[in-house]
């Protein structure tokens, strides 16, 4: 008996310790990343000048010109059509399979939803290549263009913002509902008034990581946006966002050039951090 028990202690010590490696190494290879980026690309943007690299209007590598104004503003559109898009059809989509959705109706659409996140994101680029990007040619005469990319990323954060949106709305308790309902109040006005803002914190939360996954996105963007380098006037003109100029020219890139998309990785990790700082200021919120 004793034996046993002195089993099960020395099994549970080495699951412990497993399982503490496992998360001292995430940490290990995130921060081993950071480093990385900041080392490639930390002494061009001090070189450079931050002011320069981040508001200069010129992307020309072979002329010693790095100025990403132009990209910063093109994934800023790209992201910002993309949640304008998104947003309201996720969040009509979370309340519909939270609250007035059948269950046999529910228990059928929530896999096909999470299906969408695990779509490759090069599959979305033939998708917007093929059906997106002629029908937008053909009715406003221009196919690759801000509108087309950000049509595609409200596409691939649906399934981020419908999934955690629900949840958010679920957890809500159902004694405010109730109670509501037995003051008279109808279901969209319980909705409205009583459950929407409870799970705002949550919500909000799946907003910021689908503009997290907007941002970062490379292979659909690099597909449909255009890949020019200009400050765009309309949504339907071409873009280059930062992470696509990334894709597009880490292949060839040299000396300094290859410091200046490493350092337009710095500013991608450092928006990220920002956001991840957000999310996490709405978790403790809720």
């Amino acid at each position: 008996m004793a034996f046993l028990v002195n089993s099960n202690k020395h099994a549970e010590w080495v699951i412990e310790k497993c399982l503490f490696l496992s998360a001292i190494s995430a940490i290990f290879f995130i921060v081993l990343i950071i480093v990385f980026i900041f080392e490639k690309g930390l002494p061009m943007i001090i070189d450079y000048g931050l002011l320069n690299f981040i508001l200069g209007t010129n992307w020309f590598p072979l002329d010693g010109q790095f100025g990403i104004f132009p990209m910063i503003l093109g994934t800023l559109y790209v992201t910002a059509g993309a949640m304008v898009l998104g947003v309201p059809l996720g969040l009509a989509c979370a309340i519909f399979l939270a609250e007035t959705a059948p269950e046999k109706m529910k228990n059928s659409m929530e896999p096909v939803i999470e299906s969408l996140a695990g779509i490759p994101s090069i599959v979305y680029g033939f998708f917007g290549i093929v059906v997106i990007v002629p029908f937008m040619r053909d009715a406003f005469g221009a196919g690759f263009s801000i509108l087309t990319c950000s049509i595609i990323l409200a596409i691939m954060v649906l399934p981020t913002i419908i999934s955690i949106s629900q949840d958010a709305i679920s957890s809500v308790p159902k004694e405010y509902k109730e109670a509501s309902i037995a003051l008279g109040a109808t279901h969209w006005q319980t909705i409205k008034k009583i459950i929407l803002p409870n799970a705002m914190p949550g919500i909000a939360t799946g907003v910021l990581l689908g503009v997290g996954r907007a941002i970062g996105e490379t292979m659909a963007v690099l597909m449909v946006s255009g890949n020019v380098v200009k400050i765009p006037s309309s949504i339907f003109d071409p873009v280059r966002p930062l992470t696509a100029n990334i894709a597009l020219e880490m292949n060839y890139a040299y000396g300094i050039h290859r410091e200046a998309l490493f350092a337009t990785g710095v500013i991608l990790l450092v928006v990220t951090f920002a956001l991840i700082m957000v999310v996490d200021y709405f978790q403790r919120g809720n």
